[in-house]
């Protein structure tokens, strides 16, 4: 059955004055001016560590991928291609390979491999631009559960990924509109990804990731976008991304270098992380987490230029700490903040685009903890120069929760990172001098002509947090943040109107996804 997918009309007076999707009255355009497709850093970056430091971080890479090397699983064409590139690969198992790089060889390998790249959206308006100065905020990524306040914790449904995805699509501080935000236990897990894709064309209108949970699920998100896009654009431009993650310790398994190729092929993005945690799967040192980091995911990018130079890739970092009394991975902490730093230092110097960090907490509500935590990591990713944000809002419980309540808190703080990345400029309007002398001393300055020009550009002008009195906000109810975070979730769902799709394309994605379910029985593992 077609579905209507044009938006809901509203009467003119309906519109007047509605809060705008951070929560602000766009009347008045209070923020209008830092509204972007996404952001252009206008603040430089904080380099760590001095050249020699991060010469040896690179030497120890280079010697783990030419002493101890990957192992290959369970990929014949993969291996092939590593051999055909004259890396040394020898048999370990049935099936399994380990790959070892000469020296030099994987910098020449990725000399293919893009600076900066354009992830084109089907509204042309919400392209965004992966890498140089460019900053992209996407929301929380692969949780199995889902908590708000009503509800408490529970195993995340179809529904929710689509709430999800309407909530960011109405966040005009988020750019991307991410991938698994939460998993969608209630669909088969052979099946989930067509409705996955179809949620995040049909109810957002910005560029967002595929599956890449089995090479023919990353197939059916490609074939989607050649359904939505067509099929000389999809193989000239980037329309979607792959999130795709190392085996660490130094493994690359056959499902994920598949899917790799998959995408690489079709010219499409792939992001290659490794999600290090310290002292199980990584050195216990950041530094040596940090050099092993670098050797997994140039080795993985390397995979998607030996397939299809050329092809978009995003170098990346996960970097965890651990608690050494309990073994739970710990996230929002100093040292994971400090790696992420000089990850953007070196994806500056081998001129690949870097996705790390983000808004990461293992509290279970949100609270203080959530919120210090979060700054502590998402502060990282700014401050070191990382170009596409993954877990911007929502991430909760180590990354096992996504909450509705943080992910409005979220939004709001990567609204005040929309302010602080645009800089500060100094001339002499903003020096401000006439504002001063205008009136002269003990004068307010209220009334002035330089107040009345900047009022409402000036400051960042938050749609979340509760600036009022003491007095006033105890007559108001004491209404804490997490409350006033529920409330809005829900009033931003109730307003959501879904951005307009052609319906003839939509109904071909129907098609599609009717003919795959059909074609296959539910498999729930």
């Amino acid at each position: 059955m077609t579905q209507d997918v044009k938006p809901r009309r509203r009467s003119a007076r309906r519109n007047e004055g509605r809060a705008d999707r951070g929560g602000r009255s766009a009347k008045g355009g209070e923020n209008l001016h830092l509204r972007v497709p996404y952001i252009t850093r206008g603040i430089p970056t904080y380099d760590l560590l001095d050249e020699g430091s991060l010469e040896k971080i690179e030497a120890t890479a280079e010697r783990l991928l030419c002493e101890i090397g990957i192992e290959l699983r369970d990929d014949h064409e993969a291996m092939r291609l590593f051999k055909e590139a004259r890396a040394d690969v020898c048999e370990d198992g049935e099936d399994v390979w380990r790959v070892k790089f000469h020296p030099g060889q994987i910098r020449e390998i990725l000399q293919t491999a893009p600076e900066v790249f354009t992830q084109h959206a089907r509204n042309p308006a919400n392209n965004v631009q992966i890498g140089g100065d460019a900053m992209v905020l996407a929301p929380a990524y692969g949780s199995p559960f889902v908590m708000d306040l009503d509800e408490g914790r529970r195993y995340g449904t179809i529904k929710d990924f689509r709430n999800f995805v309407k909530l960011a699509q109405s966040s005009p501080w988020l750019h991307h509109s991410g991938g698994t935000i939460c998993e969608p236990t209630d669909v088969p897990v052979n099946k989930r990804h067509l409705d996955m894709v179809h949620a995040h064309i049909r109810y957002s209108d910005r560029a967002f990731l595929g599956s890449i949970t089995a090479p023919e699920r990353a197939e059916d998100s490609i074939e989607m976008c050649r359904i939505l896009f067509g099929a000389d654009f999809v193989d000239q431009n980037c329309v979607i991304m792959g999130n795709f993650k190392t085996t660490s310790p130094m493994v690359l398994d056959g499902v994920t270098a598949a899917g790799i190729r998959a995408y690489a092929a079709a010219n499409q993005g792939s992001i290659h992380l490794p999600f290090l945690l310290g002292g199980a799967v990584s050195p216990l040192t950041m530094a040596g987490s940090i050099a092993q980091c670098l050797a997994e995911t140039l080795s993985s990018c390397a995979l998607a230029q030996l397939t299809r130079p050329g092809a978009p890739v995003v170098m990346a970092g996960f970097l965890s700490s651990m608690s050494l009394r309990s073994g739970s991975p710990t996230f929002g902490t100093p040292e994971p903040a400090l790696g992420s730093l000089v990850m953007g230092q070196l994806s500056r110097r081998w001129k690949i685009p870097l996705r790390c960090a983000g808004n990461f907490s293992t509290s279970k509500r949100p609270d203080g903890q959530a919120m210090q935590q979060a700054m502590m990591s998402m502060m990282s990713a700014v401050q070191g120069g990382a170009n596409y944000i993954l877990h911007s809002a929502g991430f909760l419980d180590g990354l096992l929760s996504m909450s509705y309540e943080k992910f409005m808190m979220d939004v709001d703080m990567c609204g005040a990172l929309h302010a602080y990345m645009k800089g500060l400029q100094v001339t002499e309007e903003t020096l401000g001098f006439e504002a001063l002398a205008q009136f002269g001393p003990g004068e307010h300055l209220f009334g002035t002509d330089h107040t009345l020009r900047h009022y409402q550009t000036a400051y960042w002008d938050t749609g979340f947090n509760d600036d009022q009195p003491f007095e006033t906000w105890d007559e108001q109810g004491s209404v804490d943040a997490a409350t006033r975070a529920n409330a809005q979730w829900k009033q931003v769902l109730n307003d959501f109107e879904a951005p307009y799709l052609d319906i003839a394309k939509d109904q071909a994605l129907l098609d599609f996804i009717a003919r795959k379910k059909a074609s296959m029985p539910d498999a729930w593992y």
